[in-house]
């Protein structure tokens, strides 16, 4: 089954009956790291293909480095909705790209790549703290890349950074 199926059926499986709310994924620390490992899986491959082509079209993606004094500061759904933005980037940074790279190697952990963001994309526009939904008129703060694989990096470093603390955020609400 595709990983990014996986993702969102591991998360359908667990959402309690009263509110959406990823219990599971965010109770159970062993999937997040799983998800991080994936990530730096998913970059070493796209690394290690032959002959990337520089995108002739740059990619927009997030800048997703950020100071944890900030992050904690924050409301789990300021966080939500900033994630949401950055994946939204991110999702369309690998259809783009897909679009623009021939090579079997790269267009496969693109593919890939694209399935595991929209999948965390989906997942976070289940749940919500505040009235409405997410509007996807968000403006993050942005850069533009022609390496194929500054998507893989920030890809990671979104998962390993921000998903990883806004989940142990979410943790400390819905795991007691």
């Amino acid at each position: 089954s595709p990983p990014g199926l996986l993702l969102l059926t591991s998360f359908l499986l667990h959402v309690k009956e009263n509110r959406a709310s990823p219990t599971r994924l965010v109770c159970d620390n062993r999937l997040i790291q799983k998800y991080i490992v994936e990530a730096k899986d998913m970059e070493k491959r796209a690394g290690e293909c032959q002959a990337l082509p520089a995108l002739s079209c740059p990619a927009v993606l997030p800048l997703v480095d950020f100071t944890f004094q900030q992050w904690k500061s924050k409301s789990n759904e300021t966080k939500r909705r900033e994630i949401l933005c950055d994946l939204a980037l991110l999702v369309g940074a690998a259809a783009g790209a897909q679009g623009q790279v021939s090579d079997e190697c790269g267009a496969r952990q693109l593919s890939e790549l694209y399935r595991h963001a929209n999948s965390f994309f989906l997942l976070l526009q289940t749940f919500s703290w505040e009235a409405g939904h997410w509007e996807p008129s968000c403006s993050p703060h942005s850069v533009e890349q022609t390496h194929i694989t500054s998507i893989f990096l920030t890809y990671r470093q979104l998962v390993q950074g921000k998903l990883r603390f806004f989940f142990y955020d979410l943790a400390k609400v819905l795991c007691k």
